[in-house]
């Protein structure tokens, strides 16, 4: 039996003459090139996405990027109002913010029902955040870069040459084979940092890791010169040895002011009394490669994914023996969301002396989120190329939270996720609970919506109790 519900589109969408309606007045509502320099992104978006949900209802993809419209609406009303005056930039926000909710309204009307998973709430609350989740998701999907020509030809060989070495080094049978255990760095450098308020520690080492130099990619991935050197932000309280938590951020984070809104020291620090350990991934933060933090990580070849993923596996379990080896017999329980949470989960195959792991809204199958949203022109080529999801699932085996047993006791595990998550959708904290064989926490709101929910905070606590840490 299959785990989805898919609800039928409606033939004729009436909702879509909502960003119609939209589009049309960002465009037609003044004239000049001073209006049209702020309204041609929001307008064009916004009615190119409404046409195209009521020629052909059901089409996700425009979801995306109807939200993002909207957004981009509201984010131009000062520079509308100063063009063209209260009244215009009033109507056009009014109408950018019903296209918004139309967004999420639409996405929650046609996202499948996942057995096991409790249903979406139907509120206009819960519709905004939904709309916040498509809009991100277009940002990414419109920004994600595709090879073409002689590029997309050698990715694919360099999908078919990686099965190959991955088979030949027999790590698709036995992933522990590729991911020995790193020893704790001997060359450290700790420097202070402030924010908000909180003052840090920035602990620096060499990764050292690196991938066999006959594998595809191989040399540009160790010409990252960034990427070469881990960064974990140290927050610990003087005294006695207190439990540490080890935080592990999303994709596109790695920032510090962007991890303390997401695992905020205020909470986990001051007012529960923790040591926190947050290392920084590979590719993120100021380990990035690119223009943006998380770049050539899920947006590149697959090889650098395989790459990635194997680092981040690394260098968490590295800052893990930093730690022991500075601090003999300490408690550490692991906190990981999204992306953060497919690493935590990943960490939790290989490290058998963890208190606990919790994973919110985690990513499980990532051969399967890329796929989902690869343009139908390029998965066609790709097929052609003998690259198909499959492909994509055989590579990442050995790097997959799912290929081996989670190493901690069934009640040290935790997984919390949302109802209406449109990023990370239900079926991957559902695949990785059934392997963990525990239940899923589900919470009324979607992926970004995680900051503001109690139930992430309730499932932390009932971690830390069940591991029986004495913070007082």
């Amino acid at each position: 039996m299959s785990n989805l519900e898919y609800r039928k589109p409606k033939q004729w969408e009436v909702l879509a003459w909502v960003p119609i309606a939209s589009g049309l007045y960002w465009l037609l509502a003044a004239q000049g090139a001073a209006w049209w320099l702020w309204a041609v992104l929001p307008g064009s978006l916004q009615l190119a996405a409404g046409v195209n949900l009521l020629a052909t209802p059901g089409g996700a993809r425009s979801l995306g990027l109807l939200a993002l419209g909207a957004g981009l609406g509201l984010l131009f009303l000062l520079p509308a109002w100063w063009v063209a005056g209260f009244g215009v930039a009033l109507l056009a926000g009014i109408l950018s913010f019903l296209s918004l909710v139309t967004a999420g309204r639409l996405a929650l009307r046609q996202a499948p029902l996942y057995l096991g998973a409790t249903p979406p709430e139907v509120s206009t609350r819960l519709d905004l955040k939904v709309a916040v989740d498509e809009l991100v998701l277009g940002y990414f999907v419109g920004s994600a870069r595709l090879p073409s020509g002689q590029a997309a030809t050698r990715a694919c060989e360099d999908v078919m040459r990686l099965a190959d070495a991955i088979r030949a080094r027999g790590w698709d049978r036995d992933p522990q084979a590729l991911h020995s255990a790193p020893p704790a760095p001997e060359e450290t450098y700790i420097e202070r940092g402030r924010l908000r308020g909180i003052d840090y520690e920035v602990l620096r080492f060499d990764s050292a890791y690196g991938p066999p130099d006959e594998f595809p990619n191989a040399a540009h991935w160790r010409g990252l010169a960034n990427n070469g050197e881990c960064q974990v932000r140290l927050l610990r309280h003087p005294g006695k040895p207190r439990p540490w938590l080890m935080c592990i951020h999303g994709y596109r984070m790695g920032m510090p002011w962007l991890d303390f809104s997401l695992f905020p020291p205020e909470y986990l620090h001051q007012k529960l009394g923790l040591n926190l350990i947050m290392p920084v991934l590979p590719l993120h933060g100021a380990r990035r490669a690119g223009l943006r933090s998380g770049d050539e990580y899920l947006d590149g070849d697959l090889a650098n994914l395989f790459y990635a993923q194997s680092q981040a596996l690394w260098d968490l379990r590295r800052s893990l023996a930093w730690l022991r080896a500075n601090e003999p017999g300490a408690r550490v329980g692991v906190y990981g969301v999204s992306l953060g949470g497919y690493n935590a989960a990943l960490l939790s195959c290989h490290e058998a002396e963890l208190d606990f792991v919790l994973a919110a809204i985690p990513l499980a199958d990532v051969a399967h989120a890329l796929w989902s949203v690869t343009p139908p022109a390029h998965r066609s080529y790709l097929r052609q190329q003998g690259v198909t999801e499959a492909r994509y699932r055989e590579v990442l085996k050995p790097v997959s939270p799912l290929t081996l047993p989670c190493r901690l006791p069934q009640e040290r595990r935790f997984v919390v996720a949302a109802t209406a998550d449109r990023i990370v959708v239900p079926s991957h904290p559902l695949q990785l609970a059934q392997h963990w064989d525990v239940a899923v926490q589900w919470y009324q709101g979607s992926h970004l919506s995680i900051r503001y929910e109690h139930e992430p905070r309730d499932l932390l606590k009932l971690a830390l109790s069940r591991a029986a840490w004495n913070l007082g």
